[in-house]
C-alpha cells in the first residue's frame, strides 16, 4: 500500500473497547421497559448514529414510545458517560502504533460517530489527542455512518484523496461508510456483535498489525519485548 498517505481511525471498538460496556447499560434500561429484550436485539446500535441507534432500541423495546422519548428518558435516569473509565478500556497498543505512524510521516485522523465531547474526553484521558488532525464527529453531519460523508469530509480536511486513506474500522456501518467513500479498509476483528466485514480489504486481530500493512516494522507485542 505504497499510495497510502493517511490513516483514519474509528474510536469505539477500535481505540477503546467500549461497545459491550455501553450495551450493558442499554440492556438494563431496555429491560425496565420490556423484560424480554435480549442483548443481540441491541447489536444494531453499535457504531450507529444517535438517531439510528435509538431507532434500533425503540424497535427492540416495542412499547409504543418513540426513539426520542426513550433516549430522553434514558439520559435523564442513566449517566453512562460519567461512570465510564476510558483508561481501563483503552487498547494499550494504540498509543505506540499512533506514535510510530506519526513518526513515519503518516497523516492521522479520527472519524467517530460519537459526540465530540466524549471523543475529546477519551483522547485527553488517554493522552493521544496530539496524534490526530483532524478529529471528526458524526454529530457534525445530518447522517453519520454508513453514510460516507464523514469519511469524505475527513479526507478533504487531510487534503488527500480517498484512495490515499487507510481506514481502521470494526463495525458493519463503519466499514460500509469507508467503502462507499472509496477508501482502503482494515477491519479489526470483533466477533461478538455479528459484524459483516465482507467489504473490508483486509482483517486484523490487533492494532499492532497496522504498521506491517504499510510496509514498516510492526510494533512488538509485550511478550515479544526483552
Amino acid at each position: 500500500m505504497t499510495n497510502i498517505k493517511a490513516v483514519i481511525f474509528d474510536m469505539d471498538g477500535v481505540l477503546i473497547d467500549s461497545e459491550m460496556c455501553y450495551l450493558q447499560y442499554d440492556l438494563a434500561f431496555a429491560r425496565t421497559k420490556n423484560p424480554s429484550v435480549t442483548i443481540d436485539q441491541l447489536y444494531g446500535m453499535v457504531g450507529a448514529s444517535k438517531e439510528d441507534a435509538w431507532m434500533v432500541f425503540a424497535q427492540a423495546v416495542g412499547n409504543g414510545q418513540t426513539w426520542q422519548e426513550l433516549r430522553d428518558e434514558y439520559r435523564a435516569s442513566v449517566d453512562v458517560f460519567s461512570q465510564m473509565d476510558y483508561r481501563a478500556i483503552f487498547r494499550p497498543e494504540a498509543a505506540e502504533v499512533l506514535k510510530l505512524l506519526k513518526d513515519r510521516g503518516y497523516l492521522l485522523a479520527l472519524a467517530s460517530s460519537t459526540q465530540m465531547d466524549i471523543i475529546t474526553r477519551v483522547l485527553r484521558e488517554n493522552q493521544i489527542t496530539r496524534y490526530f488532525d483532524p478529529i471528526v464527529s458524526g454529530s457534525q453531519f445530518k447522517q453519520s455512518k454508513p453514510n460516507p460523508e464523514i469519511y469524505n469530509y475527513t479526507a478533504a480536511q487531510l487534503k488527500v484523496s480517498p484512495g490515499q486513506c487507510l481506514v481502521i474500522e470494526d463495525s458493519t456501518l463503519g466499514i460500509t461508510a469507508a467503502y462507499r467513500a472509496g477508501m482502503t479498509i482494515a477491519a479489526l476483528i470483533d466477533d461478538r456483535f455479528g459484524f459483516d466485514r465482507s467489504l473490508a480489504h483486509m482483517e486484523i486481530h490487533s492494532l499492532r498489525e497496522i504498521p506491517g500493512l504499510l510496509g514498516i516494522a510492526s510494533c512488538p507485542s509485550p511478550e515479544d519485548k526483552p
